[in-house]
């Protein structure tokens, strides 16, 4: 038999029920503890992007070059006017020794440099004084120059005539004992590299006027060394101007490539100067 239940009894048992918007808030809930407990740490465990890297380019300066073919090369590379560079080398602060009295001749060390867009050409011209500092004040240098009774700057000078004379890495030798053996007897050094740098050119031919010029790099009438170096040599260059192989050479010819003749018989000289001239003009259309 079945006994009626009181309407008050009915309503302590029924399920409480949510309205509409009730049931968007629990959702809204229940979904911003997920995200804060799970995509909040996996924000945080995230490292940030690298910043995109920049490209390097690279700005080969060959053994020999002049300072002025090292100006204009820097100015290609960095992408500024002519004559930027050059203008730069004039201001002072490029870590020079004082022997150069602010001139980079001969301390813009030959290699290659890394370069990219916030690469200045003052920034780059002392990144090549540091490394020639670096290379040139060994103690292998410095003592050869010692020994010499050369100063560091002599040293170099010598070095880039060596550089700018030589053929190859062995004449580089003998061309640095002629030079000191002239140096010793206070002979004029007559080295046409240093006509060439004093008339801004690069040639083989050298004349009787040219010989006659008005320079302190006129080292066909002036003794001693020129005031600067004439390029900026390598270490072969200055290994060869601290430590050259013994020997009486005092004259030297490059009769055609590969064929450099070293001699101390002034008559020997003047017959290997007849051949190369002879070469030249057999050579030339």
């Amino acid at each position: 038999m079945r006994f009626p239940i009181p309407r008050k009894s009915r309503r302590r048992h029924r399920r409480p029920r949510l309205t509409r918007r009730g049931r968007l808030a629990l959702i809204t809930g229940v979904l911003a503890l997920v995200a804060a407990g799970t995509l909040v740490p996996l924000l945080l465990m995230r490292e940030p992007a690298p910043p995109p890297r920049e490209e390097t380019r690279h700005l080969l300066i060959p053994e020999g070059w002049r300072s002025t073919q090292v100006y204009e090369a820097v100015d290609k590379a960095l992408g500024v006017p002519p004559g930027t560079t050059r203008a730069t080398a004039a201001a002072p602060g490029l870590g020079l020794p004082a022997a150069a009295r602010g001139n980079p001749e001969g301390f813009l060390f030959p290699a290659t440099y890394p370069v990219v867009d916030a690469t200045t050409p003052r920034g780059l011209l002392r990144y090549m004084v540091t490394t020639a500092g670096e290379r040139f004040g060994t103690s292998r240098v410095t003592q050869g120059a010692q020994r010499s009774s050369l100063s560091l700057y002599e040293t170099v000078t010598i070095a880039s005539i060596v550089q700018a004379e030589a053929d190859t890495v062995e004449d580089m030798g003998k061309v640095a004992r002629v030079i000191h053996n002239r140096l010793a007897r206070g002979m004029p050094l007559q080295m046409d590299s240093t006509l060439n740098y004093a008339l801004g050119r690069s040639t083989l031919d050298t004349s009787h006027a040219d010989t006659r010029i008005d320079s302190p790099y006129n080292t066909y009438v002036g003794t001693g060394l020129p005031p600067t170096p004439i390029g900026n040599p390598g270490e072969q260059a200055v290994h060869a101007a601290i430590d050259p192989p013994p020997g009486d050479w005092l004259y030297f010819v490059t009769v055609r490539p590969g064929d450099t003749r070293f001699t101390d018989d002034y008559a020997e000289q003047q017959r290997n100067v007849e051949e190369f001239n002879a070469h030249r003009r057999s050579a030339t259309p």
